[in-house]
């Protein structure tokens, strides 16, 4: 079922198509940019654990491996965004045939945060005289709870860079009708004057270090909830900006031993103080799931047909065959002694590596 609907979302044809529309300093002689996306996509999948497997077992590369890693390098930002908001138009139809719900009726509800590279063994050359832990990039994702797909992405390649900023470009692409949720990390001024550009709604956590608020008007009444009581009341910050402040006084803490919520929204009346605690608290998770799947190739269907076909195949499967191979223990390396100064440092591995290619001769 993923192999089929993969074949659909990032058919050769169209990534093709995509490289082509969207990028800046690539281009494609020998090899192809849809090559490189299969390649790609089998690692995530756990087909293979690194894309040198991957290439070994491809007899058709038309380059060098020094080659295809090059041309990874160099993959524009703009070019994966291209990529992920495309494939997510190709399978929203499909989606909303199989069956969706609705988060909050009447709106489209759109969930913002970051996403860091996860940490890895393997050191790359311009990292390894560097003591300090190396942090990779990251990507601001959006995510559409309703379709239960991400719908686009920003990435950044460079460590240092701020959230905050990174998610303004995706704001800019927001429309009416549609409420975004994020975490206490964008509760700022810059990114609620991006939603009030647009004329979206927006429910974002309250942190320490707020917008100064210039005014504030008189709690309501409580109302009690089920996993406490809420309140809300009207706040002016810096600037003469008017929104909503919810407050969730909880019945336990959270684990991380808050005892109470502070949300600000521009959401209308018509939706309640209630609806807008509720909301936030079903913010998303991510789990992770590897999965065996078949080598033999799938015709591409058209992708009316593609929801249909998905249910024909979910009655074929049987989860025993879904198994998997836990690794062995990992042999004990000694330590040497390094100062406390330089283990706590950390680097962007961005900035080492253009820094060491600007060294070699």
């Amino acid at each position: 079922m993923v192999k089929l609907a993969l074949e659909q979302a990032i058919a050769p044809e169209w990534v093709d198509q995509v490289f082509e529309e969207h990028r800046q300093r690539h281009y494609s002689r020998e090899l192809l940019f849809s090559t490189i996306i299969k390649l790609m996509s089998l690692v995530p999948l756990g087909l293979k654990p690194s894309l040198h497997a991957a290439v070994r077992q491809l007899e058709d590369l038309p380059v060098s491996l020094a080659a295809l890693y090059d041309k990874i390098s160099r993959t524009e930002p703009a070019l994966l965004r291209a990529l992920v908001t495309g494939c997510a138009q190709r399978l929203a139809p499909t989606i909303k045939e199989l069956g969706c719900t609705t988060m909050l009726p009447g709106w489209q509800v759109r969930v913002v945060d970051g996403n860091h590279l996860a940490s890895t063994e393997k050191r790359l050359g311009a990292l390894r005289h560097e003591r300090g832990a190396a942090r990779p990039g990251f990507s601001v994702v959006v995510y559409d709870p309703d379709l239960d797909q991400v719908i686009d992405l920003q990435a950044c390649e460079d460590a240092y860079a701020s959230e905050r900023v990174c998610v303004l470009p995706l704001l800019a692409d927001a429309e009416p009708g549609q409420v975004w949720l994020a975490d206490r990390l964008y509760c700022t001024l810059p990114v609620m004057q991006a939603c009030e550009q647009v004329q979206t709604s927006f429910v974002i956590r309250q942190q320490a270090k707020h917008p100064r608020l210039i005014q504030e008007g008189e709690w309501q009444a409580p109302v009690a909830v089920e996993t406490g009581t809420v309140r809300e009341q009207i706040i002016q910050v810096r600037g003469g900006y008017q929104c909503r402040r919810v407050e969730l006084l909880l019945h336990s803490p959270t684990d991380s031993g808050d005892n109470s919520l502070m949300f600000w929204s521009n959401l209308p009346e018509s939706v309640s103080a209630q609806q807008i605690a509720q909301l936030y608290r079903r913010r998303w998770s991510i789990e992770g799931m590897q999965i065996a799947l078949p080598s033999e190739y799938l015709p591409v269907i058209p992708l009316e047909k593609l929801a249909q076909r998905l249910l024909e195949l979910a009655k074929n499967i049987q989860p025993k065959q879904v198994a998997k191979s836990p690794r062995g223990p990992k042999v004990p390396k000694p330590k040497t002694w390094v100062q406390g100064s330089a283990v706590h440092t950390h680097v962007s591995t961005d900035r080492v590596i253009k820094a060491a290619k600007t060294k070699r001769p």
